[in-house]
């Protein structure tokens, strides 16, 4: 295989650092761009990193700055993206980019049913999948339509937008009763449209993830799917304990939505497993590898290398069995879970002791690039330390 091609990655979370080690493994040389504050925490030595212009506040300089580096290699460099804000900028100057760089997008059409929640669940709903109720709230006069027949807890949460999403800075609002969703609609309400959907019920292990890679001829290239174990924050966050399970149902279900959508490169779709009934429910579909994608490598699954042989036009055979039961950790997100649920009175340290055991991939951490594990360490508690010294 061809591997002179270099890469350009754009993200250096936990996502973005599991795209570029994934790659430098295999000797590809690679460039690492983030805004200032993933920056600071993720730059590894396994990529020449930098700073760039924000995707969705700064999106012509970032264009630029981009043109502007692709201009340094002889042919074109392959481009990744790890966050949902430079998967969205890289759809709205996707011909412009492709002068300078290799990747493959779903359609815009696509990207947009994605990106807008409404969109999304009206997708799922038109094609078969099992979705908890949701309801779109534009108004107050509509949310009153809607009081008498809700039922709660539920959840509210932003339609679209990256700003108000950053502002919010949570993915959902859990609801206990009519009285509270009309004052939690009047403070929210300010940063667009919402939407109110029902909540599927279980624990975080009830969450599972299907990761998916379709050629541009929507040939199947990879497919994995694996289980949260825990959630930061508890319950609507982004992983922080997760292990290797298939799960054909998932897949089935995932799998067919992709195909209806299309859905070229890479896509991760989230289900719930709903006890009252015992099905998966859809929740979500991210155009990109998702936080935990490197437990998918380590299961034989490789993701980012797959994708970068493909839009290098090296024909690369499909993955579709993984090993099962390696886990993938998040240390301090994990305690930060973990004492988060016992001031809830809801944790129970033999059994987090416990769930560590076994073979782990972590999230950031390696012996060769230890430092961005350590300043995550350092960024988390002083977040930490700023929320306690500004309690809202």
């Amino acid at each position: 295989m061809n591997h002179d091609i270099p890469a350009v990655v754009l993200d250096l979370s936990a996502n973005g650092i599991g795209i570029v080690r994934a790659l430098r493994r295999k000797g590809i040389r690679v460039f690492a761009f983030d805004t200032s504050r993933n920056y600071r925490i993720g730059r590894t030595r396994y990529a020449t990193c930098g700073l760039c212009p924000h995707p969705v506040f700064e999106e012509e300089a970032l264009l630029r700055f981009l043109l502007a580096f692709g201009e340094r290699f002889p042919g074109k460099a392959v481009l990744y993206a790890g966050a949902d804000d430079y998967v969205q900028f890289m759809s709205k100057y996707r011909e412009a980019l492709a002068d300078r760089y290799l990747f493959l997008l779903p359609e815009a059409a696509a990207i947009d049913a994605v990106l807008d929640k409404r969109l999304t669940y009206q997708a799922a709903v038109a094609h078969g999948i099992p979705s908890p109720r949701t309801y779109t709230v534009d108004s107050r006069s509509r949310l009153q339509e809607l009081l008498p027949s809700l039922q709660y807890p539920c959840i509210l949460k932003p339609a679209f937008s990256a700003d108000y999403r950053k502002r919010m800075n949570k993915k959902a609002i859990v609801v206990e009763s009519a009285e509270r969703m009309e004052t939690a609609y009047a403070y929210y309400e300010r940063f667009g449209e919402l939407m109110i959907q029902e909540l599927v019920p279980g624990e975080d292990e009830n969450v599972y993830e299907l990761g998916a890679l379709f050629d541009d001829e929507m040939r199947l290239l990879a497919v994995f799917t694996g289980k949260k174990l825990q959630q930061y924050p508890p319950r609507f966050g982004s992983g922080a304990l997760a292990v290797s399970v298939r799960d054909e149902e998932v897949i089935e279900l995932g799998l067919r939505l992709l195909r209806a959508l299309s859905f070229k490169g890479f896509a991760n779709v989230e289900f719930k497993l709903d006890p009252r009934d015992g099905r998966a429910k859809f929740l979500e579909i991210n155009a990109r590898t998702w936080f935990w994608h490197s437990l998918a490598t380590r299961c034989g699954v490789d993701f980012s290398y797959l994708y970068y042989l493909s839009v290098t036009g090296q024909k690369p055979e499909a993955a579709t069995t993984q090993r099962e039961g390696p886990k993938w950790l998040y240390p301090v997100r994990y305690l930060l879970a973990f004492l988060e649920r016992r001031a809830e009175g809801g944790a129970n340290l033999a059994e987090w002791i416990r769930r560590l055991r076994g073979e782990t991939e972590y999230a950031l951490f390696e012996w060769s690039d230890p430092l961005p594990s350590l300043r995550s360490f350092a960024a988390h508690l002083k977040s930490i330390r700023l929320r306690k010294n500004h309690p809202k």
